[in-house]
């Protein structure tokens, strides 16, 4: 299950976990507002 995080970089919500979760963990938070830091491997 995948939840929502603050990227430590820009600061904007993000996700941890699974992956498979990603639009329930970030619901609410537009596009827009969500983080788009290259994911570490």
């Amino acid at each position: 299950m995948c939840s929502k995080v603050t990227c430590p970089n820009c600061n904007k919500p993000t996700w941890f976990g699974c992956g498979d979760h990603i639009e329930e963990a970030l619901a609410g938070v537009p596009v827009a507002e969500r983080c788009q830091c290259e994911r570490a491997e």
